[in-house]
């Protein structure tokens, strides 16, 4: 095996607590990459919000945990459900006035709302629509390897 596939299967291993204790507090380093690769799969959704959610108290950012791990479920679970890649990346970053979160992914095909019916009929089909409804702004990216989907809220920086 290669080192890359090493050390995916490695990440694949992990368990979603092992994952956590290993990036919790890297999201919001200053000093550290600000982006962290976990598996595809459906148990990385509730993960991705606990470090989402890390980062956001660590820059007492209290008014937007609930829609930050809203959103934050709803890009993971899109990025988990349509991309066919192994793994998806978690951008957390602060910037004056903003925070923004972005899910990366292997896929290159671009995100789009699309009208679902009313409930029961139809479930799925609202994470866009949440996003849009929600963030202050939203996007995606063409990235060399895939795409980014992100939303950014406004936050009132101190002095």
């Amino acid at each position: 095996m290669e080192p890359f596939q090493d050390a995916l299967a490695a990440l694949e291993r992990l368990s979603s607590d092992e994952l956590e204790r290993l990036y919790v507090g890297r999201l919001c380093d200053r000093d550290a990459p600000r982006e962290v690769r976990l598996p595809s799969r459906p148990a990385t959704g509730p993960l991705a919000r606990r470090l989402v959610l890390t980062a956001l108290e660590a820059w007492d950012l209290h008014q937007h945990l609930e829609v930050g791990e809203l959103l934050t479920s709803e890009l993971v679970a899109n990025a988990v459900r349509h991309a066919a890649g192994r793994t998806i990346g978690l951008h957390v970053v602060r910037k004056p006035g903003w925070v923004r979160v972005e899910v990366r992914d292997s896929s290159r095909a671009l995100p789009c709302m699309i009208l679902a019916e009313p409930l029961p009929v139809n479930e799925r089909g609202r994470g866009l629509q949440v996003v849009d409804d929600l963030a202050d702004r939203w996007g995606a990216d063409l990235l060399p390897r895939g795409k980014g989907v992100w939303f950014e809220l406004k936050v009132r920086d101190r002095l």
